[in-house]
């Protein structure tokens, strides 16, 4: 079994080409100009550190909030720089305060940190988790509506939502849950993991509360690039992670939450000094920019699905509507395997071994043994195929 063709733009990232990466929704993958595009940045810190943060630093974190801005449709003041989308996801419940009877809704295909942050912060306050059975397979986003909507009472202050859920990879209809939930006085949390660059967003039309991205995955930024976004009404509430010298420096011309957020104290930001690089370099890949490369990966993650299922026998979970640059789907019955890092499933060991990189586990809720792939500009259709071939051999 020879090894598969890569995509014509693999040559801009230093993936092993001994491995098939189809993992690229994991913790994404920098191209090569963006890692040394960072490395020019920690060059300038280290040389005048002083100069850097005093002189420097501001002004290129205003420059990336305004490219994130374009991108984002939104006011670059609501942005704020964080680590990742988990820390974003904290940041919002940590801020807010919950009491007895208050109650936080969540669908069972939320990512595991970020339910663990809701329980931790319902616990603390006496507050109530509902959470929302969404099947796997799925007919379609209007059952999500129901089902959510469905569970909303009058004392649902709280909603978090995806855009593409973690684990089975569901476009979710967060648009119109956002206008429906936020119209009945709930503040939605939209965890947007994955979100930037794989999906356009328009968060001054969207009109969640808060809504946290990841640029480390699909805009292939370094890591530890992500932001926060918090709608103007909401950002006296909200308080980063590290309460700093932002609570009290003077305000001058910008806003206390502007203050708190810029600086939490010395830590490498690099990888946000970065991202108006990156976002034109990407661009520049494919004729038509980043909508383009949007509408490719996704294609590209359709035809990829279609060609696993019908190779393995198995049914497609949910309509094309539902899938955005991941897709999750059923294995064949037999076999069992735990939940990545704890209990590595043994079909994703002998996929390692043979030099295929996706990630294999079991769920309790919904239940079932999955796999998942991504497509990103360095795969290729052949690299799916060959996917399949190594899983016929697998499971035969």
């Amino acid at each position: 079994m020879g090894r598969p063709q890569r995509s014509e733009l693999a040559h801009h990232w230093d993936i092993d080409p001994e491995v098939v990466f189809l993992n690229h929704g994991s913790f994404g993958a920098a191209p090569r100009a963006v890692i040394e595009e960072q490395r020019r940045w920690q060059n300038l810190m280290e040389s005048e550190p002083v100069r850097f943060f005093e002189e420097i630093l501001p002004s290129a974190l205003i420059d990336t909030r305004h490219a994130l801005a374009q991108m984002l449709s939104c006011d670059a003041d609501d942005l704020a720089l964080v680590e990742n989308a988990t820390s974003g996801v904290n940041t919002v419940l940590r801020s807010l305060s919950f009491a007895p009877g208050d109650e936080i809704l969540v669908p069972d295909h939320a990512y595991q940190a970020c339910r663990n942050a809701i329980d931790f912060v319902a616990s603390r306050g006496g507050a109530s988790v509902v959470t929302v059975r969404i099947p796997f397979p799925i007919e379609g986003p209007g059952v999500v509506i129901d089902r959510m909507l469905a569970a909303v009472t009058d004392r649902t202050v709280l909603a978090m939502i995806d855009t593409v859920t973690s684990p089975t990879g569901l476009r979710m209809p967060f648009e119109d849950l956002t206008s429906a939930l936020e119209g009945r006085g709930v503040q939605v949390l939209l965890d947007a993991a994955h979100g930037i660059g794989m999906l356009p967003l328009s968060l001054g039309e969207l009109g969640a509360s808060y809504v946290t991205s990841n640029a480390h995955k699909w805009l292939c930024a370094p890591k530890g690039a992500a932001f926060l976004y918090v709608r103007k009404d909401r950002q006296q509430a909200i308080h980063p992670l590290t309460i700093s010298h932002g609570m009290t420096f003077p305000l001058g011309d910008t806003t206390r939450f502007r203050h708190e957020f810029d600086w939490t104290g010395t830590r490498d930001p690099t990888a946000w000094c970065v991202l108006p690089f990156v976002i034109d370099h990407i661009a520049d890949f494919v004729d038509g920019g980043w909508p383009e490369i949007m509408k490719r990966n996704r294609s590209l993650t359709l035809e990829a699905r279609s060609l696993l299922c019908e190779r393995l026998g198995v049914t497609v979970p949910c309509p094309d509507e539902m899938v955005a640059t991941i897709a999750t789907m059923i294995l064949p019955a037999g076999g069992s395997g735990g939940i990545p890092l704890h209990e590595p499933d043994p079909l994703h060991a002998s996929l390692l071994e043979r030099g295929i990189q996706i990630p294999v586990w079991s769920w309790p809720s919904p239940a079932g043994r999955y796999f998942r792939i991504s497509a990103h500009l360095h795969n290729h259709i052949d690299e799916y195929s060959y996917l399949a071939d190594v899983l016929q051999d697998e499971l035969s």
